[in-house]
């Protein structure tokens, strides 16, 4: 018998990232297990990034239950008098009016724990009245925003239904939390919180080692890891895993580049080794890249010529870049957990069968998931030399294979074992 889960997340298509790909994947392949999953998203959230093609992967059969959401953005972009579709923008920005200071302020010291704080009562109370009525055999809360795990403390104080608290982030040692000018006794909010969803929630889930043991040291208890993965049905039915011989070196990046995801070391050391050589080589960034980032490339008439900024695009279309690229570049954030960093697109780049080289901890999770599926390698960011080395005796015709290690990470079996740990809970024979 199909049971019914209620999966309450803040990012859904036509949003985009790889928090809206993980609950997208979920609910694709949950039913094949038993469970059919029910989505409760806003209605009228604030996000910059949209992927209309993403709504195309929703099943016509899904139920999406789209309740609205008060965001105190607009407030913000009336004050500021001007178009601001990204609001992360603000922080970033090296000199920040006083009206940017104060809304910073406002966030890290008022909105607690996040601005979408303002959906937590009005949803407990719609939802609350669905699962006496037993339309639901479960719940699970995606963060962050970290707020929506608040939804689901409050529906398990109030109806004891079975709760899934899933963390794509860490929550009190998110280094997010770090650029915001945090009182302390917030500090201490944040962490209480925090204690209470991890010791309420029936199971925790979270997508890397590292971030497995930090919240099973707050919580004394088992915390489960499930991590990204990847979809084989992503790739185009004629994908090819060799790569067409050609003059120029093609080197793909695709995703944000962000204060936390700096190439500028890459950059330059892919300047030196092909400025130097007879090699041909192009650089590709797909996806934002931050405006540091591109003042620097425009400065240099080399890097102007052998660098392209290929902006934001579709997910379905970022297969054609992959399609024709030699090796794949994945920029690790620089950060307190960079350790932890497991990002979804490790997992899509292992998809493609093409080489990866990463920038960040050689001894992080990422590389642990690169060794042990022989799909490339991590340097450290600083490692110029190691950098330069890779590069020089990279050969773009060598054979490569990635090995079958990586198909445990398909969604789709990801899925069998979300849906065995929902089994677990509201089964008491399984």
């Amino acid at each position: 018998m199909t049971k019914k889960v209620l999966i309450i997340t803040y990012y859904w298509p036509p949003s985009a990232g790889s928090g809206v790909q993980r609950w997208l994947k979920f609910a694709k392949y949950l039913p094949e297990f038993g469970w059919e999953p029910i989505i409760f998203t806003p209605s009228n959230p604030d996000f910059d990034l949209k992927d209309e093609s993403l709504l195309n992967e929703i099943n016509p059969q899904l139920e999406v239950i789209k309740f609205p959401i008060w965001e105190p953005y607009g407030i913000f972009r009336k004050l500021k008098k001007e178009k601001l579709t990204d609001t992360s923008k603000v922080l970033e920005k090296k000199k920040k009016s006083f009206t940017d200071q104060s809304a910073i302020w406002l966030r890290a010291n008022v909105l607690i724990p996040d601005p979408r704080i303002f959906w937590v009562r009005p949803s407990v109370d719609f939802l609350k009245d669905l699962i006496e009525q037993g339309q639901f055999n479960a719940i699970i809360t995606t963060g962050p925003p970290h707020s929506l795990h608040l939804i689901g403390l409050g529906l398990k104080k109030k109806t004891g239904v079975p709760w899934l608290a899933d963390f794509r982030d860490p929550w009190s040692k998110w280094e997010f939390l770090d650029t915001l000018p945090m009182l302390d006794w917030v500090k201490k909010k944040h962490k209480k919180l925090e204690r209470d969803v991890l010791n309420f929630a029936d199971i925790t889930t979270t997508i890397s080692p590292t971030f497995q043991k930090d919240f099973e040291i707050l919580c004394q208890r088992k915390v489960q890891l499930l991590t990204n993965g990847y979809d084989s049905s992503d790739l185009p039915v004629d994908w090819k895993f060799s790569v067409s011989s050609q003059d120029t070196i093609e080197i793909l990046y695709t995703g944000v580049i962000d204060a936390i995801r700096n190439p500028i070391p890459f950059i330059q050391a892919f300047k030196e080794v092909f400025q130097e050589s007879n090699k041909k080589a192009i650089l590709r960034f797909v996806g934002n890249v931050s405006e540091a980032v591109v003042n620097h490339l425009f400065q240099d008439s080399w890097l102007r010529e052998n660098v392209k900024l290929e902006g934001y695009v579709s997910h379905e279309k970022v297969f054609d870049y992959y399609q024709n690229a030699h090796l794949l570049l994945l920029i690790l954030t620089d950060t307190k957990n960079a350790k932890g960093n497991i990002p979804g697109k490790l997992f899509e780049y292992l998809s493609t069968g093409r080489p990866i080289l990463a920038l960040g901890d050689p001894e992080g999770d990422s590389s642990e998931i690169l060794s042990s599926c022989q799909g490339g390698k991590v340097i450290a960011h600083t490692d110029k030399a190691g950098i330069k080395d890779f590069l020089i005796n990279f050969n773009p015709q060598s054979e490569f294979k990635v090995s079958e290690k990586v198909n445990q990470y398909s969604r789709k079996n990801l899925s069998q074992q979300l849906a065995k740990l929902l089994d677990e809970q509201t089964d008491p024979l399984s």
